[in-house]
């Protein structure tokens, strides 16, 4: 008895130091397994790092949506969603539905650059091409909370940043919402397959090697450790990375995701703009797929998702959509604008579906996350005195679904009261954020 004690014991020891797959060049964070120590059931009061990690996804689609298709009623399973939403329909019981918040900054300055820049610090805004907002709550909580994984944040982009000035304010304030402090917008990463070696590539890597050649040996001795169920996880997580990336490396072939490249001596088409990927809703789909596995492996906890920029210049042609950008699409408010805001939320209910997909104890990551989808405005029309908000996900046990909150006419209905909210289910407190020093009790 005392001998096989001294092994189980030896092996904690050694689990407990393979919570990071290593290879040559190569980093991978394990998925919440519970046969490491650091997840184990134990008894008596949880220790730190005894339960899976709570996460922070942000989803940004400029430009509002459509008028009379943006809303919710009801509750729980019985929540009705309009045709913007519905794609989160079978994610309902853990959807939170917020109207009436809004930042009193967007409501100065210009249209578009002044609603996008503050949306998630709610700070004033330099003009006259200065560069000068807030450090965005998602960053506080990566410097903070995030700070613990490898990658304290992961922000992605779906259309490159605008750096020209519209109406006396730059439009870097349209193209960015995560800010790293007051003068810093963070770097934004629109290329899928950089966004992936950002996840688990480090100093010199062989180009002709994939992230799983290189930790095999590594993950195939873990695995003889741990319990079948986790060995069972462990296989998925490794096929889920493989498939992402060979969807990267095959769009890579195929002249996609670097910007535009021609194939021919004399392109047969118009040059695109700049920012605008030959495939929208493949770059989409990998660029949901990089935030899904950024959290299953716990290289980060904290990530936002760009789809478009406020004043967006994207086209839909998936969608049969090609005959305008986005930001005139938006003050037409017909059925080519609820597409497309439709397949918007697609990607919102992607993201939740694969998340809720992966079991963590006896919650899934989706459980275990808070994933909050807005926008600058409410309607392409500019209206900006209240804000759309969204969100899915339990936040670790902290935060209930299936209901709507309504804050119009309410004396607290400041956006930053949302964010001292959530700031505090990752166990930062604040006594001021923005313009608010109160959260919302409700959430």
């Amino acid at each position: 008895m005392k001998i096989r004690r001294d092994r189980n014991r030896q092996c904690k020891r050694e689990l407990s130091r393979r919570t990071v797959l290593r290879g040559l060049g190569v980093s991978m964070a394990l998925p919440w397994l519970e046969s490491l120590p650091a997840f184990a059931d134990k008894p008596g009061p949880k220790q730190p790092g005894a339960e899976a990690p709570l996460r922070l996804g942000v989803l940004f689609a400029g430009n509002g949506f459509h008028k009379a298709e943006y809303h919710a009623e009801g509750e729980g399973r019985e929540m009705k969603l309009g045709r913007v939403l519905e794609p989160l329909t079978p994610h309902r019981e853990k959807l939170l539905f917020i109207r009436g918040l809004f930042n009193a900054e967007a409501l100065k300055g210009n249209i578009h650059s002044s609603m996008t820049g503050n949306l998630l610090s709610g700070a004033p805004l330099a003009p006259g091409g200065e560069i000068r907002s807030g450090t965005s709550f998602d960053q506080i909580i990566a410097q903070r909370y995030g700070r613990t994984s490898r990658v304290p944040s992961l922000v992605l982009g779906c259309e490159k940043a605008n750096p020209s000035i519209h109406k006396n304010y730059s439009m870097i304030y349209s193209s960015h919402i995560s800010w790293s402090s007051p003068t810093t917008p963070t770097p934004l990463e629109v290329y899928p397959a950089l966004a992936f070696d950002r996840l688990f590539k480090h100093g010199e890597h062989p180009g002709d090697r994939s992230v799983l050649d290189s930790i095999l040996e590594e993950a195939g001795d873990l695995r003889r450790r741990v319990s079948s169920h986790d060995q069972q996880k462990l296989d998925e997580y490794l096929n889920s990375v493989r498939e992402v990336e060979q969807r990267i490396e095959n769009a890579g072939q195929r002249g996609e995701l670097q910007g535009w490249r021609p194939t021919l001596d004399k392109p047969t088409i118009p040059r695109p703009a700049d920012g605008i990927p030959q495939d929208i809703g493949e770059h989409m789909k990998l660029m949901c797929d990089i935030m899904v596995l950024a959290f299953q492996t716990d290289t980060t906890r904290v990530c936002s998702l760009k789809l478009n920029n406020d004043h967006s210049s994207l086209r839909f042609p998936n969608l049969g959509v090609d005959y305008m950008i986005h930001h005139l699409l938006s003050h037409r408010d017909n059925e080519d604008w609820l597409k497309v805001n439709n397949f918007f939320f697609r990607q919102f209910a992607y993201i939740a579906g694969k998340l809720d997909a992966i079991q963590e104890g006896e919650r899934t990551c989706l459980d275990n996350s808070i994933i909050m989808m807005s926008s600058s405005m409410l309607i392409g029309g500019h209206d900006a005195t209240q804000l759309p908000v969204t969100i899915l996900g339990g936040g670790g046990g902290k935060l209930q679904g299936g209901r709507i909150l309504d804050y119009r006419g309410k004396p607290n209905r400041q956006m930053c009261s949302l964010f001292l909210s959530l700031m505090d289910k990752f166990g930062i407190r604040l006594d001021r954020f923005g313009d608010s020093a109160t959260p919302l009790a409700e959430v």
